[in-house]
């Protein structure tokens, strides 16, 4: 394993049922970057995230984190382990305040939580005048916010984000990256899901194409932005 190499997933596969969702996928996520991973609807990516949280259990092949296998491990295991998720569709718990759910993000260090807070705000400044406003009634992308804010409470090491642009505003998403970004330069490591592949590959270092499962293309994003068929089948013929 590579000296900074902070997640390596090597031959991961995940079935459902009769369909493999994710078809010996191997892929590296070193310290300080932003991986990203594109690709349509129905690709695996989400299956990838879910696998390498522990959520859906792989059937072949190997995930290393920090150096260490936590194949196989719970979901709850790996998370303390330093792995945070921020879920597709900006989840909150609804009908809990923003404090709560931010609480409910810290639960693995409590004695930690008062300091995680302020600098969670240091972030997100509007959750600091929305504590006590129950999470359902704020906007998409406050919600999206709370998602991000609630992932950071348990001061991971590498945050994924899946599909963080989902459902929200153009100009909305433009604010979404924009606060991934900065934590990226706060010392963030991301690897990120989405199907707005312009704007992922826009935003990250490095990039893995996946279709139907596997992984077909991967190298920097800048490479893979001048790649005809990555322009073909993502970016259009206006980009």
């Amino acid at each position: 394993m590579k000296k900074n190499s902070m997640l390596r997933v090597e031959g991961i596969s995940v079935s459902y049922g009769p369909v493999r969702a994710v078809d010996n996928v191997s892929i590296e996520v070193n310290e300080g970057e932003i991986v990203v991973l594109i690709g349509a609807n129905g690709a695996g990516k989400t299956t990838l995230l879910r696998a390498i949280l522990g959520v859906d259990k792989a059937q072949s092949g190997k995930v290393l984190f920090l150096g260490n296998d936590i194949t196989g491990k719970s979901t709850d295991r790996v998370a303390k382990s330093g792995l945070g998720l921020i879920p597709e569709g900006h989840l909150v718990f609804s009908t809990m305040t923003v404090l709560e759910n931010l609480q409910l993000g810290g639960y693995h260090n409590p004695r930690e939580i008062d300091s995680n807070l302020e600098s969670v705000f240091e972030s997100f400044p509007v959750l600091r005048n929305r504590l006590d406003q129950t999470a359902g009634t704020l906007s998409g992308g406050e919600q999206q916010m709370l998602s991000i804010a609630r992932a950071l409470m348990s001061r991971p090491k590498l945050i994924m984000a899946d599909e963080p642009s989902l459902g929200l505003a153009p100009k909305v998403v433009s604010e979404i990256f924009d606060i991934l970004r900065d934590l990226n330069k706060k010392g963030y490591t991301i690897l990120l899901a989405e199907q707005n592949a312009k704007k992922a590959l826009e935003f990250g270092n490095r990039g893995y194409v996946m279709e139907t499962g596997r992984v077909v293309l991967e190298g920097p994003t800048q490479e893979l932005m001048s790649n005809p068929e990555v322009r073909h089948a993502y970016l259009g013929s206006n980009v």
